[in-house]
């Protein structure tokens, strides 16, 4: 279950991923839950822990159900339109971007986001979710043997962040937390 500080940086990183995603023009809900996907796997394959979403697989890629709630929670707190951020949401990622300035692992973590997103981005739905499904996963049990998504059973859990060690996690300083919070209607 992801901490209350977790759940401030995965909202944040949030709105940076849909400010990074708007000029690669329409947006959908699948390809939102794909292009985090693609984050938080290539951040892990880094060594760094950026979001904390949990996926399991679904009829179109991977799905977490935590990530469609905060985008929700964004929505009704007016900080999200549809998938377009609001003029109350450029405080948070004025915030944001003060907090990864300076700071080497914050810095290779949004790298990594913008990354993901310019490579991804102007892919359509059925696309990004194709090669979402391409990708191969192990288990811990058996990391030789790689299976693609796509022949995983629908329901499968995916992804467990806090099952993932890492060196490096995004950090947001304890005095800009209850800032990002209060510019995030919270």
């Amino acid at each position: 279950m992801r901490q209350p500080h977790q759940i401030t940086v995965d909202r944040a990183l949030l709105l940076l991923v849909l400010q990074c995603a708007e000029p690669h023009g329409l947006l959908s809900d699948v390809k939102l839950q794909q292009l985090c996907f693609l984050c938080e796997l290539q951040m892990f394959g880094k060594g760094f822990k950026g979001f904390h979403f949990e996926f399991f697989r679904f009829a179109y890629g991977a799905f977490s159900k935590d990530l469609d709630n905060d985008l929700t929670s964004l929505r009704r707190r007016e900080r999200v339109e549809n998938f377009t951020l609001t003029e109350q949401a450029q405080e948070v990622l004025s915030l944001l971007e003060k907090s990864v300035a300076g700071v080497e692992t914050n810095e290779k973590i949004v790298e990594i986001l913008k990354a993901v997103v310019a490579t991804y981005g102007g892919h359509d739905s059925g696309a990004i979710t194709n090669s979402v499904e391409s990708v191969e996963l192990s288990t811990p049990q058996d990391p030789e043997f790689k299976i693609p998504i796509r022949d995983i059973v629908f329901h499968t859990t995916l992804l467990v962040p806090s099952r993932i060690e890492v060196k490096n996690e995004f950090q947001l300083p304890p005095a800009l937390l209850p800032k990002i919070n209060h510019a995030m209607g919270y």
